[in-house]
């Protein structure tokens, strides 16, 4: 079986590695300076779906820099396209009035954000040092083997997931299942293809712990429309909280400038923003005060004799 992407083959008991030395793919790819700096989309030439629109206002809301509202706007994106493609970015950017290389920048650096077509059902297994010692090499190559070329699935080795304790395990489209062995691969897959809950008994959710109060809510399954649709009826709900909390004069945490354009320079708890027609400049500083100079007495050395004890030795022989 040929290994993907460039990485080393080898047999299931050996840990498989990429030409880079890591056992994941790297991230790093070389911007093309030949092309225009993008700048930000036009809404008239830039059609963004509704659900998505909204869904992506909703997550700025949360936030006092739009900003910070980019990795669950990119991760909304790629729900609805599959990955995050220069047609999802340049959505995302027309919405968020970003440039899409701020966003395709955050994109390429997290390993959730794909930015190649995959399959619409991701397969993450731990490979990292708890799962590997567990045998999650050898899960993880029969997961590829069973899942051979179907293209609904995007099957990949993931450094840590966080779940050791039940290693070794695996994240499928969202959900943690573990602890895995080879006999639970074909049932996996079987669950996923006829959209059925995967291995319920193993699932995170199902694991007993000392609070017995744990466990005990339903939650929809992440990126289902129950969790959309919960997640856009609360996005509001709590913005208007923070309205109602916060008295008309009270100054904004967040800096005014061009990454809130919506903040009022003179309520921004920071000021206004640097710069103007005559470009940056530092804002008023506090007087520096200067320290009184010291007088520090002639250094001398101890077989260095002192010149007023010559004078005084001189006087006395005349």
């Amino acid at each position: 079986m040929s290994a993907p992407n460039g990485a080393q083959s080898g047999s299931p008991a050996e840990v498989r590695r990429f030409a880079h030395g890591s056992r994941v793919p790297g991230w790093d790819t070389a911007a093309d300076l030949s092309k225009d700096p993008a700048a930000i989309p036009e809404p008239a030439t830039t059609p963004v779906p509704e659900e998505l629109r909204t869904e992506i206002e909703g997550h700025m809301a949360n936030y006092p820099d739009r900003r910070s509202a980019a990795l669950p706007a990119l991760a909304a994106a790629q729900r609805v396209h599959g990955w995050c493609s220069p047609a999802a970015i340049d959505q995302v950017a027309c919405v968020m009035a970003l440039t899409p290389g701020y966003l395709v920048s955050v994109a390429t650096f997290y390993d959730m954000l794909e930015t190649t077509p995959v399959g619409r059902h991701s397969i993450y297994v731990c490979t990292n040092i708890s799962c590997s010692l567990r045998g999650a090499d050898e899960l993880f190559e029969r997961v590829r083997a069973l899942a051979g070329d179907d293209p609904q699935f995007n099957v990949r080795s993931f450094e840590c997931l966080g779940a050791c304790d039940m290693a070794p395990m695996a994240s499928v489209d969202g959900v943690y299942v573990g602890p895995l062995e080879d006999d639970d691969v074909a049932a996996l897959l079987d669950d996923v293809r006829r959209e059925r809950p995967v291995l319920p008994d193993k699932q995170l959710a199902a694991l007993r712990v000392a609070d017995p109060g744990a466990n005990s809510r339903e939650y929809p399954r992440p990126g289902s429309a129950e969790a959309l649709a919960a997640a856009r009826q609360a996005a509001p709900q709590r913005g208007a909280e923070a309205q109602e909390r916060a008295p008309e004069a009270a100054p904004h945490d967040a800096p005014a400038g061009a990454a809130n354009p919506d903040i009022d320079p003179a309520r921004a708890r920071f000021g206004p923003p640097m710069g103007g027609p005559e470009g940056d400049r530092a804002g008023a500083s506090a007087p520096v005060e200067h320290a009184a100079p010291v007088e520090h007495a002639p250094q001398t050395t101890g077989n260095s004799p002192d010149p007023k004890d010559s004078d005084d030795d001189d006087e006395k022989r005349g």
